[in-house]
């Protein structure tokens, strides 16, 4: 895991439901593992509104989206990488979880698992890439205990 993980963690939606910072945490520390020695990461819950806001402004898509990723800073001169922000959408996330048959714990986990690599360069836009990202996702989620996302 990750020697320090600076979490910052807000709600401006908490329906139907969101994990406590904790379990953000855990999520975060195991896609860092063996990556970042001391890291910086927001995690912002928001509502419908605000995520679709956001995916049409940054990403031309006029609808909510599950989790969104914004880079940070980077490296800082003592060592410390500033990841960025995941905003991540309840309804949407408990929507997919519901109409995928997975649990809502297994599928936020999911979603910041798949947030923090995107915020570390890794992408699914072409298909190396994705199937690279998918094999990193499972590997991280086994070890969390969660079953494949994708079966």
């Amino acid at each position: 895991m990750a020697d320090r993980l600076e979490l910052d963690v807000t709600y401006a939606a908490r329906r139907p439901w969101a994990p406590r910072p904790v379990q953000f945490r855990t999520w975060a520390e195991a896609a860092l593992r063996g990556r970042s020695r001391s890291s910086v990461l927001s995690v912002r819950v928001v509502g419908a509104a605000r995520s679709r806001s956001l995916n049409a402004r940054y990403r031309r898509k006029d609808k909510p989206t599950n989790v969104l990723s914004f880079g940070g800073a980077g490296w800082s001169p003592d060592g410390v990488n500033h990841l960025g922000e995941l905003v991540i959408c309840a309804p949407v996330v408990a929507h997919e979880a519901v109409s995928q048959g997975k649990s809502r714990e297994a599928h936020w986990a999911h979603m910041t698992v798949h947030g923090v690599l995107h915020l570390l360069g890794f992408d699914h836009e072409h298909r190396a890439g994705a199937l690279e990202m998918e094999a990193m996702e499972l590997q991280i989620l086994d070890r969390l205990g969660f079953s494949n996302p994708y079966a």
